[in-house]
């Protein structure tokens, strides 16, 4: 199984870059929730072992890892809201979520690493985009398990007030249970208006 490893580190580094930022995102399928960013600059001298893509960890370990880089990496978390989702698109508002967090961090990173094909367009950084880079990038490995972690439990913590959603287990992903407990109980203030299940429930009459 492929690991991520610290190539496109090195190589930004060889370019003379020194702060160098792995960038991802989690939430843009589910239909609740708001869609959440990190950015990750590691100490390459206190790699956390196992780092990687976070989909292909356990939630346990996931968890643990999320722990270990907010203790010896230097994290920022951000979000850009479900009424920010309805109003500009997924798309641009998990970029804006990426900006914050980029902003979040303190001093400013010089170049930074993007899960994906493109570079958010109000970043001033230089920046990669790197397709599938949670796979390939441990910066951006790093920071796909910070923000899934930090997104699964706030929507765990959403759940509490909003039970019978399955929010817990099913991170506001359209699971059968959260399909139909949207047709039974209806829709919250958390899900994305303009994603199509809940639109149609909304605009049924």
């Amino acid at each position: 199984m492929e690991q991520p490893d610290t190539s496109l580190e090195s190589a930004a580094q060889s370019k003379g870059y020194v702060r160098i930022a792995g960038v991802d995102e989690v939430g843009r399928g589910p239909l609740a929730g708001p869609v959440t960013a990190a950015a990750v600059v590691l100490d390459m001298t206190c790699l956390p072992p196992g780092l990687n893509d976070s989909k292909k960890l356990s939630a346990k370990k996931r968890a643990a890892l999320a722990a270990l880089l907010v203790d010896c990496a230097e994290v920022s978390v951000a979000e850009a809201s479900v009424e920010e989702i309805d109003q500009l698109n997924i798309l641009r508002a998990s970029h804006l979520a990426m900006e914050r967090a980029v902003a979040g961090l303190s001093p400013a990173p010089d170049y930074l690493l993007i899960d994906g094909n493109l570079i958010p367009k109000d970043l001033e950084i230089p920046a990669e985009a790197v397709v599938k880079g949670d796979g390939k990038s441990v910066s951006i490995a790093a920071a796909s398990i910070v923000a899934k972690e930090a997104r699964d439990l706030l929507m765990v913590d959403l759940a509490q007030q909003f039970p019978g959603y399955g929010w817990e287990k099913n991170a506001g992903y359209p699971s059968k249970q959260h399909r139909d407990a949207l047709v039974e109980l209806g829709v919250t203030p958390h899900h994305r208006r303009s994603f199509k299940p809940v639109h149609k429930i909304l605009y049924q009459e």
